[in-house]
């Protein structure tokens, strides 16, 4: 049996009071399995990133509840929320947000810190991630020495680097050219084959594509749920 690796049961989520409420997401549930392959679409406002959001533990729910691993975390303190963001999912965006300064080594390796995983073992690790994503020859450079499509490479390393149950990538070809694009596309399609589940946040339908379920998201709900 697929087990359930995120779950949103009736969710909801007010920002503001009185008359200046504005509710983000009205009543979603949705389901995500080991395995699947999600693309999040709508237009600005439509609630898709406050989804997003929810999902990563960097918000959460006004009312409803949502499951990781089968476990509600709405309730959990921030610190507990900041372990299991490290420990159980893995965040792609837009901006690659690298260290300047890292090597992409050393940008890699930086989740593992948080994790209190060994040095040797965090090298070994970062290199095999690298390695993944075509970067083996890179691992001594730094962001500036790198093209966006690099840098996204190694930003998609960090982000699996701690196994994580749920890959979260927000709009990740949205500062790239159209075959840069495709390389990166590609390389979460191998990411997916590879077994890793993948929520991919667009507002293209040629992204949405490759994805293998696809949730249409308007005024907060998901209008509609397109499962190939």
């Amino acid at each position: 049996m697929i087990s359930k690796v995120a779950s949103l049961e009736n969710v909801s989520k007010i920002y503001g009071k009185d008359n200046l409420i504005v509710k983000a997401l009205d009543n979603v549930s949705l389901d995500i399995y080991q395995g699947d392959y999600l693309a999040v679409m709508g237009a600005s406002g439509s609630g898709k990133s406050t989804a997003m959001n929810i999902l990563g533990c960097l918000d959460r729910p006004s009312d409803g509840q949502y499951k990781l691993n089968g476990n509600p975390v709405e309730n959990l303190s921030d610190n507990d929320l900041a372990s299991l963001r490290n420990q159980k999912l893995g965040f792609v965006f837009q901006q690659f947000h690298l260290l300047s300064d890292a090597t992409a080594l050393e940008n890699v390796m930086l989740p593992m810190i948080y994790a209190g995983i060994d040095s040797k073992l965090r090298e070994k690790r970062a290199k095999e991630a690298l390695n993944k994503v075509g970067l083996a020859d890179r691992i001594s450079n730094k962001p500036n020495q790198l093209s966006g499509g690099q840098q996204q490479r190694v930003a998609i390393a960090r982000a699996i680097i701690n196994k994580p149950a749920l890959l979260l990538a927000d709009e990740p070809t949205g500062a790239l050219d159209s075959k840069t694009t495709e390389d990166v596309l590609d390389l979460f399609d191998d990411l997916h084959s590879s077994g890793i589940t993948l929520v991919l946040v667009t507002h293209e339908d040629e992204v949405a594509s490759r994805a293998k379920n696809i949730a249409k998201f308007k005024d907060g709900k998901i209008i509609e749920l397109i499962k190939k």
